[in-house]
């Protein structure tokens, strides 16, 4: 009798597992965008640095600031350099099909086309349009040619490479699917994190030769950065930083929101279903307006998996550890670690109260016009009303383009994230909240940071790069006064605002593309 109660206890209890996230979803959603888990609505997130922050907002009245944060970078001498050694050239016969399945998010997705066009020119290989894995966190299904310019493409490279849209008959039968189901011989799919050109060699090559065609699957971060002729690194940045174009529609959303940041409407009316086709004034007395744009990462997942207290409180706290326990099993290395110990280290992720008192020490006011790039923020409007408070001309997709003009990227993260990617390479600053993929981008997207800030340092567009250990050390010091952080801030960020940083080696090129992709003097 005991046991059979047992055995209905742990039915019961097992049932309850699983309808909980029908009841409870934010505790489960991954990445839920701007929006607060259920608990922590309940307990809405308050400032942390309520001190800092009055202070901040006292004084963007006042006139005085420590630096110009619109200050160009000076010309270090560096200058963009993509032309082959050897004049590029098509080998007269392919040795086969190259085919490469690309995960991950848009950055991770650049980077390996980028290898992929690599791979092609060390093996003499045809490749086949890249294709794209569906992403299980966002679940979006976009291929290669929702996202970029096939024809752009296939156009710039084709002195260097052959490129295919698609198969031809005779190996229509080399698909996701047909790997998917057991072993094949034509896929490779051991392939070292930054393998060198001589694996390749020696592995791949063996397999075009035999069957006409390789598929490499998974493909992410398959090559390596060093030891590879200088021809081979430029091709990388030829893709990366001319060969990837998007696709019309999200370049036209792009320049929209551009014009409408740079000539923003005294009194905005109401957004119509020709809004897109307007065009801005350029006339304006006042000239075109300067704005920036931040890349705020502060979902759920990432707030969970950094262990960190972001001042929710103890119902926050259960959220985010239950959270980690759905996700990691608990297998979280940060919750080893104090808040102090982790602040200390630079190991939390800024919020958005945070970044904001970091932009006003900088010296951008309530003045400056700043586009938020961000999936749904963890905490919701909550806990980006000190960030709004701090910049009340804060805007973002949805405040500058109507439910209409949206309609083709809405729901789909890869080409929200391309309409982003493309707004802040097109920003006279640009700012990642913390370290990630979009801030590699912009450097380019690599080894965990944005692709963008690649791309900023191959064009000199300032990007500021948060000192994430002094930040840590700063907002722990809870008597700090304002004109000291201030003056901390400002110190410490002096060398952090796009200057050329030489690649070390390992280092990505894609963040990194001095002195492979640039040439100085």
């Amino acid at each position: 009798m005991k046991q059979s109660h047992r055995n209905r206890g742990g039915a019961l209890a097992g049932a309850f597992v699983l309808i909980l996230p029908v009841f409870f979803p934010s505790l489960f959603t991954p990445l839920s965008h701007a929006s607060t888990s259920l608990l922590s609505e309940w307990n809405a997130p308050k400032p942390m640095h309520l001190g800092l922050l009055n202070s901040a907002l006292q004084q963007q009245d006042s006139q005085e600031k420590l630096s110009d944060p619109w200050s160009p970078l000076p010309d270090e001498g560096w200058k963009p350099c993509l032309d082959s050694s050897n004049a590029p050239s098509l080998p007269t016969n392919s040795q086969g099909y190259l085919q490469v399945f690309l995960d991950g998010g848009l950055n991770q997705q650049r980077m390996g086309i980028c290898d992929a066009v690599a791979v092609a020119k060390i093996l003499n290989a045809t490749l086949v349009i890249p294709y794209f894995e569906v992403n299980l966190v966002w679940q979006d299904s976009s291929s290669f040619g929702d996202i970029f310019d096939v024809d752009h493409f296939i156009d710039v490279l084709k002195d260097d490479i052959s490129i295919v849209k698609e198969l031809p008959e005779d190996f229509s039968w080399s698909t996701r699917r047909y790997y998917a189901t057991r072993i094949r011989a034509t896929r490779i799919k051991n392939a070292p994190v930054h393998a060198s050109a001589n694996w390749y060699h020696e592995n791949v090559l063996p397999i075009l030769e035999s069957y006409g065609i390789a598929a490499i699957a998974p493909f992410s971060h398959r090559l390596a950065f060093d030891n590879l002729p200088m021809d081979i690194q430029r091709l990388r940045c030829k893709v990366n930083f001319k060969a990837l174009s998007f696709v019309p529609h999200i370049r036209a959303l792009g320049d929209a929101l551009i014009s409408r940041l740079r000539y923003p409407p005294d009194q905005r009316e109401a957004l119509g279903t020709n809004y897109l086709k307007e065009v801005t004034d350029a006339t304006d007395r006042q000239g075109p307006g300067k704005f920036v744009v931040l890349h705020l990462r502060f979902d759920k997942d990432m707030a969970a998996h950094s262990a960190c207290d972001f001042g929710g409180g103890k119902a926050e706290e259960l959220a985010l550890a239950k959270y980690r326990q759905v996700m990691w099993q608990g297998r979280v290395l940060n919750s080893k670690f104090t808040d102090e110990e982790l602040r200390n280290q630079g190991r939390c992720p800024l919020t958005p109260e945070e970044i904001g008192l970091l932009l006003a020490a900088l010296g951008f006011d309530r003045n400056t016009r700043l586009y938020l790039a961000s999936h749904k923020v963890y905490g919701g409007e909550a806990r980006l009303s000190a960030l709004r408070k701090l910049f009340p001309l804060m805007e973002d997709k949805k405040s500058l383009a109507s439910a209409e003009e949206r309609a083709q990227i809405s729901g789909k993260a890869s080409l929200l994230a391309a309409v982003d990617y493309y707004v802040g390479m097109h920003s006279d600053i640009f700012v990642s909240a913390s370290p990630g993929n979009m801030h590699n981008a912009m450097s380019l997207v690599c080894k965990n940071r944005d692709c963008r800030v690649g791309h900023r340092t191959f064009e000199n567009l300032k990007t500021i790069r948060p000192y994430m250990g002094l930040l840590g050390q700063l907002f722990l010091n809870k008597s700090m006064s304002w004109s000291e952080f201030q003056q901390a801030v400002v110190e410490g960020h002096q060398s952090r605002q796009g200057q050329i940083r030489i690649r070390n080696p390992e280092q990505s090129i894609y963040t990194y593309p001095a002195p492979d992709c640039m040439c100085h003097g």
